[in-house]
């Protein structure tokens, strides 16, 4: 059955983020994540987390200066040393949090810098894959659609990165939101390339709301599909509620979350999938 963490940066925000954590474990989640944790102290969110007894999935790498438009750092050449400090930053959270699992954003480019920001892209993730294979930490890229210049933004770039690359210890966060409205085929997708992917994420299409049936993708068939490939990785749900989070869960009843949910049989082969 797929583990659902959900994202705190985006759901319960009823309540303050630091309570957030108990709120999702309240309404059935075993694990959380969360965009940018930098603006609250890691021994607050370690505390947090232990008292709510859930996981912290994933987060974010600092993205720079956010405020300004930056959305990662990664790809942009020139900014070498600041990555490097963002991923240090970083880790000193997910150590505080025992977080195994790190998305560092690319970043959008100008045209300017388009020459140079593979290369400089590829050169990051390899000082950071190193970082955090170090740290016991997986390192994350995620194709991202809606953001306007943005260095990575289809599943097979990704694909091709892991290729260039060739390291253990970076892997795909693929968000279906963003992969449905770039390239479609994500059963095919993930058919072929499961063994690539670190985490999942999931938001309807369109409008980024609950994954349910009000949308364009068929979210029954992909849980199954990833459950009878045993992916043991975490699934997030990471959208925007229509209302309130909680009365919005009906699409995950039926894998024990929400009010009246209740878990149907896992129906896993039993075959292990890398995650």
């Amino acid at each position: 059955m797929p583990r659902f963490s959900a994202n705190v940066s985006m759901l319960f925000t009823e309540v303050p983020f630091p309570e957030r954590f108990a709120a999702a474990a309240q309404a059935g989640f075993s694990g959380v994540e969360c965009q940018f944790p930098y603006h609250h102290d890691s021994n607050e969110i370690a505390d947090k987390l232990a008292m709510a007894g859930v996981t912290l999935a994933v987060f974010n790498a600092p993205p720079g200066d956010y405020a300004a438009g930056e959305r990662g750092l990664a790809a942009l050449p020139g900014r070498e040393s600041e990555f490097q400090e963002s991923i240090e930053v970083a880790l000193a959270y997910a150590d505080m949090t025992e977080c195994t699992r790190l998305h560092v954003m690319a970043g959008c480019i100008t045209e300017d810098q388009r020459d140079d920001a593979f290369d400089t892209y590829l050169s990051n993730l390899e000082t950071a894959a190193e970082m955090t294979r170090a740290a016991g930490v997986q390192l994350l890229i995620e194709p991202i659609s809606s953001m306007p210049g943005y260095f990575l933004t289809r599943p097979e770039q990704a694909v091709e990165v892991l290729r260039v690359l060739d390291h253990k210890n970076l892997a795909i966060q693929y968000d279906l939101h963003h992969a449905q409205r770039t390239q479609g085929n994500l059963g095919e997708f993930l058919e072929n390339n499961l063994h690539n992917v670190g985490h999942v994420q999931v938001a309807g299409v369109p409008g980024r709301h609950e994954p349910d049936q009000m949308g364009e993708i068929n979210w029954h068939f992909i849980f199954d599909l990833l459950d009878a490939h045993g992916y043991d990785g975490w699934v997030g749900a990471e959208y925007t509620p229509r209302g309130n989070t909680v009365q919005g869960l009906g699409w995950a009843k039926d894998w024990g979350i929400g009010v009246g949910a209740k878990a149907k049989p896992s129906s896993a082969s039993g075959k292990k999938t890398k995650a």
